[in-house]
């Protein structure tokens, strides 16, 4: 949330600007200290030419990656401000269980760099949570950070473009096709978002892209509804064999 300039003084002498990781003074609100960002991942050179995973040095411009050639995805390219580490970790953590919602603002203005294509025409949307989960957190952080990306670009938000029909449990440990059968029917697309939807291009934005079996759903949800393009981004990206790379 961004802090009037008049305000900025009287702001910073009650909540003096410190870095949400490790606590160190900073000069102003919405940022890390040094030794903090540093420790940030951003995906780098060279890449895949359809997910953007990064690739070892020495890779043609255009190279797709191995899990590409295998199953070629359905999206139009994912864009992830970071790779997954602990610094990363800790900012989501702080973001969504330690519900600091505040941070919406700073990480979303580290995914923007990231989606250059995406302008005042574009649509933005939000992986949905099932209602029950929405009701405990008390807010859908993929909308929080939707919601600050179209901000900045003018575009659209459309917060409630996908629905989650049926609540699923945590993913993690399972494989590619149990994780598919669990996800099966799940996510739709809001009947009275269809029109909308239909031609549309559409960032698809999540927190963290772990196995890519929800965003899966999603776009496959996007694009039988019509959408003409869908681009996946995130705040942070699971690959931990890119971290090697960077």
């Amino acid at each position: 949330m961004q802090v009037p300039p008049s305000l900025a003084p009287v702001v910073d002498l009650v909540f003096p600007p410190r870095c949400p990781l490790c606590g160190e003074a900073l000069a102003a609100h919405g940022g890390l200290c040094a030794t903090c960002w540093a420790e940030l991942v951003i995906p780098g050179e060279p890449a895949c030419a359809k997910c953007q995973r990064p690739l070892g040095d020495g890779m043609a411009a255009g190279s797709v990656c191995a899990p590409c050639l295998a199953s070629p995805p359905l999206h139009d390219g994912i864009a992830a401000a970071t790779l997954y580490n602990e610094a990363s970790r800790r900012l989501v953590l702080a973001f969504k269980h330690g519900r600091r919602i505040a941070l919406a603002d700073q990480l979303a203005r580290l995914i923007l760099p990231r989606i250059g294509q995406v302008g005042a025409d574009w649509l933005i949307v939000p992986v949905p949570l099932h209602r029950w989960r929405l009701w405990r957190r008390g807010f859908n952080q993929s909308a929080l950070l939707g919601r600050e990306v179209a901000k900045a670009r003018g575009a659209r938000l459309l917060v409630d473009g996908l629905v989650r029909r049926k609540a699923t449990p945590m993913l993690g440990g399972l494989g590619r096709a149990a994780r598919m059968r669990v996800l099966s029917g799940a996510i739709a697309v809001n009947p009275k978002r269809a029109g909308a939807i239909r031609g549309a291009k559409v960032l698809l934005i999540d927190d963290v892209l772990t196995s890519g079996s929800t965003s899966e759903a999603c776009v496959k949800a996007l694009k039988r509804a019509g959408a003409e393009q869908v681009v996946v981004a995130c705040f942070a990206r699971v690959l931990d064999e890119a971290l090697d790379l960077a």
